[in-house]
């Protein structure tokens, strides 16, 4: 099984490129867990959700992991949790991020603001530019120093699409 990751800023096309790349190879795709607690509870969250949201993206995760697909698509995992923990409330528990490096990722795609507009969608909080930026910016700071396989994607929808499908055909080595 071959664990593919999206990570970056919102509005950069995360969900929409899982879809296409399950189109097109197959697997499973995990969603993002926030999105769907946050339609169920009908609230922004607060700093004592941020705990009970990474335990639910983890046990989604753990529940595809389970399935062995030969690509588990990833729409997002904790780096996420922990990034808008860190921006929305200063803090984040410390678990978190032990929790992330005792698994393993056979590849990030990082994609980046630049290239596409931001879309609103009720849950989106970042309009600017740079704030996406920055979010981006931390997000290649923590696969670095962290030394997680990645490749950076950007460019407008055709061209994320394209490098994309070049980096999971290369990872399912198609």
């Amino acid at each position: 099984m071959k664990v593919l990751v999206l990570c970056g800023p919102e509005s950069s096309g995360k969900s929409w490129l899982s879809g296409e790349i399950q189109r097109s190879f197959g697997g499973v795709t995990v969603g993002e867990y926030v999105r769907h607690f946050i339609d169920v509870e009908q609230r922004d969250t607060c700093y004592a959700d941020i705990a009970p949201i990474a335990q639910g993206q983890l046990a989604w995760e753990d529940q595809a992991r389970a399935q062995a697909p030969r690509l588990l698509i990833l729409d997002t995992h904790l780096l996420s949790n922990i990034l808008w923990s860190r921006a929305l409330f200063g803090d984040c528990p410390t678990w978190l991020e032990q929790a992330l490096l005792q698994r393993h990722y056979d590849l990030h795609l990082l994609l980046s603001p630049e290239g596409v507009e931001w879309i609103a969608d009720g849950q989106r909080c970042q309009p600017r530019l740079e704030e996406r930026q920055a979010f981006f910016d931390d997000s290649l700071l923590w696969l670095r120093s962290h030394n997680q396989p990645f490749k950076v994607i950007g460019g407008d929808w055709s061209h994320r699409r394209e490098k994309a499908f070049t980096a999971v055909a290369a990872l399912l080595d198609c």
